[in-house]
């Protein structure tokens, strides 16, 4: 997606710990985990003593009824939250954070998803591609499960998981304050 802005990039992977904090508000939660990665990413390049640039930090996160809908661990626990977003409209929260020399940028995209009502073959058979691994909410919009969704009101990029607009106000915010 980065490079459909036309922006250049090298993805490095940051060893934050994604489990949220007792209590957390899922807002806070993308935020601070966003945040975290640019800082993690930013200061490991600092401490390898390679170029200094702007280091992108970005979590997405869904929402059910105030419930974080992480990564699913396995096939079992992809089921059950498939089974829980079925028929229903979620919320996809995905926050961008910017590091650069003593700049700290986030940004917020927020996204409401309507579901289809899915059968137990639905999710059996979504769930054999292999697709829920690793996305949040056990769903990626850009795959198969994009025949799930009935309505999406947002950010279509925000849903994959780095809203490109979002992405491009906080690089020109930067611009301006340096």
């Amino acid at each position: 997606m980065l490079r459909q802005a036309g922006i250049q990039f090298e993805v490095l992977v940051s060893g934050v710990d994604e489990t949220p904090l007792s209590n957390e508000m899922p807002e806070h939660y993308v935020r601070r985990l966003a945040l975290e990665k640019a800082r993690d990413v930013y200061h490991r390049r600092q401490q390898q003593h390679m170029a200094r640039v702007p280091v992108l930090g970005a979590d997405t996160a869904v929402i059910l009824a105030g419930e974080i809908l992480g990564k699913p661990i396995d096939r079992a626990e992809a089921e059950a939250m498939l089974a829980k977003l079925s028929g229903k409209t979620h919320e996809v929260l995905s926050a961008v954070a910017l590091v650069y020399q003593d700049k700290e940028l986030v940004a917020l995209s927020r996204s409401l998803i309507s579901f289809v009502a899915l059968t137990r073959e639905d999710i059996a058979t979504y769930c054999d591609t292999g697709e829920p691994v690793d996305k949040a909410g056990a769903y990626g919009i850009q795959g198969k499960a994009a025949t799930f969704i009935r309505h999406i009101e947002g950010s279509y990029s925000g849903v994959v998981g780095l809203p490109l607009y979002e992405v491009t106000q906080l690089l020109k915010q930067l611009e301006s304050e340096l």
